[in-house]
């Protein structure tokens, strides 16, 4: 600052000031000793074009429609009757239904809130919290969308690694004595490898984050019970500030806008508070069938097979791709992370022997080049043939044409 305000001949206060302006209106963000940058705010929009007629689309991420239960066991009941302003925001019951869900997983119930789908929750609590320029820790690789989410807020990201079992305690420690003012953590179905967080690598963040009490800690649990894996929270007991928000996208369907956001009592009143003068609410007609879904038994019966199928299609392709000798990862969830040694080949050649599936360019900030593969809907037959096909476009002259 101080060459900038010389070279324009101006003082180091007006310069400082300038800064700050910038900053406050999310324009420039700060990197530490790496400097100051340019936000990406918002974030440049990344189209998802369809998978080419023929071509296996395993780059989209969908949990399997055959998996979702019907959209017309949930339509019975919704009111008969019109809801009118002044009406309470969240449905008592669903609210009640998600308490006794949460505390069963041994997750505190201090204030809870419906918001539209966990991303929703997300923005809602940084923004509750935070200001332009602060920095969020996010793990690396992370969900594109919670990446440009944070970019778009203006905030900085600070990538940490994880492994199988979610964040590295040693990384996330560094991040934290480093200034970020909140951390994002997948506690299982991690998008897009698939980590899950463990009972032991708990007890290791909570001590790192027992350090940092007044870091802003929020986990989003999107896939719930067909996570694959059991409820874990790095939340400990009388945290100061700190939100769990469970989605129901990849369980119930994607368009089923509606998530539990769990959280201190003054984190769900700035969240309550902020949506009041915006969306209002989540559509009651949703909530009502969401409830009418999470109540009947059927859907409960559905969404335990659904668990015990993707678990199989995930291991599946993992154990195939092993037998080629290729490295995946896939604990939990409903895709598998495979790192190549370069992507933009990778998926071009799955492409012309018709598989889709994604780069992981757009989840990686510091970790290294790998292939997203979404097994939700992948049969066993289907991921030895992928995994062959693989193999070959990893060698040095891959095959042109499938045997498939």
């Amino acid at each position: 600052m101080r060459a900038l305000a010389a070279s324009l001949g101006l003082s180091p206060t007006t310069v400082q000031a300038a800064y700050n302006g910038l900053r406050r209106k999310g324009i420039v963000g700060g990197a530490g000793r790496a400097g100051t940058r340019i936000a990406a705010r918002p974030p440049l929009p990344v189209p998802s074009a369809p998978a080419p007629e023929g071509v296996r689309d395993l780059a989209s991420g969908n949990p399997d429609v055959r998996l979702l239960p019907p959209i017309a066991s949930g339509l019975r009941g919704v009111a008969r009757r019109h809801r009118l302003y002044g009406e309470p925001a969240d449905r008592e019951d669903l609210l009640a239904s998600f308490a006794r869900e949460l505390r069963a997983d041994e997750i505190e119930v201090s204030a809870l809130t419906i918001v539209s789908g966990a991303l929703d929750g997300v923005e809602r609590v940084l923004q509750a919290h935070l200001r332009p320029g602060d920095a969020v820790a996010v793990e690396d690789p992370a969900y594109s969308g919670v990446l440009d989410l944070v970019r778009a807020l203006g905030l900085t990201v600070r990538p940490v690694g994880i492994d199988d079992e979610g964040l590295l305690p040693n990384q996330l420690r560094r991040a934290l004595e480093a200034g970020v003012s909140a951390v994002v953590v997948t506690p299982r179905a991690q998008n897009p490898t698939g980590a899950a967080l463990t009972q032991s690598r708990v007890r290791e963040l909570r001590r790192v984050l027992g350090r940092h009490r007044e870091t802003l800690v929020i986990e989003d649990d999107h896939a719930g019970p067909v996570a694959g894996a059991p409820p874990c929270s790095v939340v400990a007991e009388n945290r100061p500030r700190w939100s769990v928000i469970r989605s129901m996208s990849k369980s119930l369907g994607p368009d089923l806008r509606a998530a539990v956001l769990a959280g201190d009592t003054t984190t769900v009143a700035r969240v309550e508070g902020r949506r009041m003068v915006g969306a209002g609410w989540v559509s009651g007609i949703l909530q009502a069938v969401v409830a009418q879904l999470r109540d009947d038994p059927a859907t409960g019966r559905l969404l335990r097979e659904a668990e015990r199928t993707y678990t199989r299609r995930r291991a599946g392709l993992v154990a195939a791709l092993a037998a080629h000798g290729i490295p995946a990862h896939g604990r939990s969830g409903l895709n598998v992370w495979v790192p190549v040694p370069e992507e933009s080949r990778v998926v071009q050649g799955l492409l012309t022997l018709g598989w889709a599936v994604r780069a992981g360019e757009r989840y990686r900030v510091a970790s290294p080049p790998a292939v997203r593969i979404t097994t939700a809907a992948l049969d066993t037959d289907e991921a030895v043939r992928l995994a062959a096909d693989l193999a070959s476009v990893l060698e040095p002259h891959p095959r042109r044409t499938s045997t498939a």
